[in-house]
């Protein structure tokens, strides 16, 4: 008899690890397919978020597809200042990776002839933005792949067409958010336009005759330094003194705004509070500052294409 309930006991226990393992198998084959992740999507705007407007961009995102990563690259551009839009996303873009999503909206141009474009650069990520400067910087620094004009017959917000000045939310929050989600693709945003953009005209960062000129495209907004678009390998070309000073001079529209010998350092901390100093920002350009004072302010200093600076090596004092 004992050995009858031992073998019954041994096959209950066999049993039960087959249904153990017949249970995990099913488990397994239920869990669904690991799936790749879909591109963020980055917005940028003019709009500030005192109001709704970005919110109700990113609930047409959120409406094609609630399972997209959506970011904010800035909303504090100044207000129809395409120029710094064009500046923040090519300060931005070279951290995000490929696929990336960007919708920029800086339109001044709402509801008029202005394209309104899909870019794929070459690098693999895609713009959502009016045609109208914003790649500038883009074009230049990754390079445009091609170019799409976004066809609104298909691509623009179910029960929108009475609407003519939200095309953030509209037509652009919506193709961005389609073509991340992969409910389209690039070539069915709309027709191609080839790989030229609308581009805003600066001073490019040139050395000549012992001069580098340059353009101010952006402040450090919170401190009020002063970048410029010399990056460090062209400043270099320059032959310093031992005193390592240049002249600095800031120009607007051909009216001296600053002229002034300024040290070369590599701190704010290297000169005294409240003193004048060039530096290399966080980007590896040259920039001006004053330590512990908003050089901007002080000086009456701003950007945009029109402000250019000229750099000069002085000689040593010694």
């Amino acid at each position: 008899m004992p050995y009858k309930i031992e073998k019954i006991i041994g096959v209950i226990q066999c049993t039960s690890l087959l249904l153990l393992l017949l249970m995990n198998l099913l488990a397994c084959q239920s869990k669904p397919a690991t799936t790749t992740a879909k591109p963020a999507v980055v917005f940028q705007t003019d709009f500030g978020v005192k109001d709704g407007a970005v919110s109700a961009m990113k609930g047409v995102a959120t409406g094609v597809d609630p399972d997209l990563k959506l970011y904010d690259l800035t909303h504090e551009i100044p207000a129809y200042n395409i120029w710094e839009a064009a500046y923040r996303l090519q300060q931005t873009a070279p951290y995000w990776p490929a696929g990336t999503v960007f919708v920029s909206v800086v339109d001044p141009g709402v509801g008029t002839s202005r394209k309104s474009v899909v870019a794929k650069t070459r690098n693999g990520q895609y713009f959502v933005t009016p045609d109208n400067g914003t790649l500038t910087l883009i074009a230049e620094s990754i390079g445009i792949e091609s170019i799409r004009e976004i066809n609104e017959e298909l691509n623009r917000r179910k029960n929108s067409r009475k609407s003519y000045t939200f095309h953030g939310r509209d037509v652009y929050a919506y193709t961005g958010a389609r073509l991340a989600a992969g409910v389209i693709t690039f070539e069915e945003v709309g027709s191609l336009l080839g790989d030229s953009v609308v581009r805003i005209p600066y001073q490019k960062p040139v050395l000549k005759n012992d001069t580098l000129m340059g353009n101010i495209p952006v402040l450090d907004i919170q401190y009020g330094n002063v970048w410029t678009n010399i990056n460090d390998s062209i400043f270099n070309q320059l032959k310093l003194s031992p005193d390592k000073k240049v002249k600095a001079i800031i120009t607007f529209r051909d009216r001296e705004i600053f002229n002034r010998e300024v040290p070369v350092v590599n701190t704010f901390g290297a000169v005294p509070e409240g003193q004048p100093l060039c530096y290399m920002n966080s980007l590896m350009n040259f920039s001006l500052a004053l330590n512990m004072r908003n050089f901007a302010d002080s000086f009456h200093v701003s950007s945009g294409p029109e402000w250019k600076v000229k750099i000069v090596a002085v000689a040593s004092h010694q």
